[in-house]
């Protein structure tokens, strides 16, 4: 039946017939289709660019700073300000075995502070780090040019810089070699071992390649910080949930500094495990809520096809009953109906699946052509499993558009058919 070639010029003949009908109820299928494919890739350009934003930091780390106390303890009034130091850095390592990195870190100038950099005629303003190498594992890169910062540097106090790659191209002439050249932060000469790039996307990678890594000892030195530390960033260990080493860090640096136990303002902290899991959530939710609107409009074009089949087999009432008179079977009759409505839905469904995923190529060619992909929303597309299933949907939905009206067809009795048609 299926591989009948007259069977299926009579499908398309009667399909033919009219073609206003068949051409909107199969837009009503097309159009559900291109509803959910849009909504999809949207909802994934979304997705990608939000989590574009996690790709520059590891989701494993929480990062922790010193605020105000907002609660008197063991005599210190409230409103006291307190400062961690290098001795906090021992404290943390020796009491918090899930700790997988620490990377204890200072910058010049303060919070979004940056500095004039220069080297020979050439000059820009950029934000000094003071680092353990630990915070390559932490503020994700890669490594261009040279190598980063080692323990030895930081053992031996060496005034060695890794450098942004904007910080690369604004003091360098392009192709240049910067390995062993000199730059000069606040009248201090550091040479230069290596170029990075962030890994993050967007205005937060123009931000990131404007930075200067310099040993975290020498930092203190050169610098005048003395044993002044300006914040912690810490990471986990592997299943163990760094919220675990949030709190149990917070616990010790409040302890040695006589901060109240439940003043829970005395520390500013930023735990990215948490935050990502609440962007997965969230685009979870989006993802069900896609789901359920695509399928909602998709429902409405195949209840049209229900009915333009129902229509269908109202007008061939004479002719479906000489077929039976004349011994076509049940499932003969039953089988040509559900084709003719699989082939109306497969056809219109496949047909607003390819316009719909090629609507979301032209956007992200079109991002990459005119400009970089926004923070927010980058790489709309569609996954080709997702495409594979709707197909597979699309299939079931013919199937299913052809079932009632297929029972209704072989619930016809030939006599009455022809005496009443």
């Amino acid at each position: 039946m299926i591989f009948d070639k007259d069977n299926w010029q009579e499908i398309i003949s009667t399909l033919k017939k009219n073609k206003t009908r068949t051409i909107l109820t199969a837009f009503g299928v097309f159009w559900g289709v291109f509803i959910l494919m849009i909504l999809l890739g949207t909802g994934n350009g979304l997705h990608n660019g939000a989590i574009q934003e996690f790709n520059k930091v590891a989701t494993n780390s929480v990062f922790i700073w010193p605020r105000q106390t907002t609660v008197p303890y063991k005599g210190f009034p409230r409103g006291r300000r307190f400062r961690f130091d290098n001795d906090d850095i021992k404290a943390l390592k020796n009491n918090i075995s899930e700790i997988e990195h620490i990377a204890p870190r200072n910058k010049l100038g303060g919070y979004r502070g940056i500095n004039n950099v220069n080297r020979g005629s050439k000059n820009g303003a950029f934000s000094i780090f003071g680092d353990y190498p630990e915070i390559y594992f932490i503020n994700l890169m890669d490594i261009t040019y040279g190598r980063f910062m080692n323990p030895l540097d930081l053992k031996e106090k060496r005034k060695v810089a890794v450098i942004g790659d904007r910080v690369y191209k604004i003091l360098f002439s392009p192709g240049e070699d910067p390995i062993d050249q000199y730059i000069k932060i606040q009248g201090v000469y550091f040479q230069v071992i290596g170029v990075f790039n962030s890994k993050a996307v967007g205005d937060a990678e123009e931000e990131e390649n404007q930075v200067i890594f310099v040993p975290f000892t020498t930092f203190q030195q050169a610098f005048n910080f003395g044993n002044r530390v300006g914040w912690f960033s810490l990471t986990a260990v592997q299943d163990v949930p760094v919220s675990q080493v949030e709190q149990k860090a917070i616990a010790i640096l409040a302890a040695r500094h006589h901060v109240a136990p439940d003043d829970i303002h005395a520390f500013g902290h930023w735990n990215t495990e948490k935050e990502f899991n609440k962007f997965v959530n969230l685009f979870r939710g989006i993802r069900r809520l896609v789901w359920f609107v695509g399928t909602i409009t998709l429902i409405a074009g195949i209840i049209g096809v229900v009915n333009i089949m129902l229509v269908i087999v109202k007008e061939r009432t004479r002719e479906i009953g000489i077929r039976r008179a004349v011994g076509a079977t049940p499932w003969k009759i039953v089988s040509h109906i559900i084709l003719e409505s699989i082939l109306l839905t497969a056809f219109a469904g496949y047909f607003g699946l390819v316009v719909g995923v090629g609507v979301l190529e032209m956007v992200s060619k079109g991002l990459e052509i005119f400009g970089k992909p926004t923070d927010m929303f980058q790489s709309p597309e569609v996954d080709f499993q997702i495409a594979i299933i709707a197909l597979g949907v699309l299939i079931v939905s013919g199937i299913l558009a052809g079932i009632i009206p297929a029972h209704r067809a072989i619930r016809i009795k030939p006599v009455d058919a022809i005496r009443n048609a």
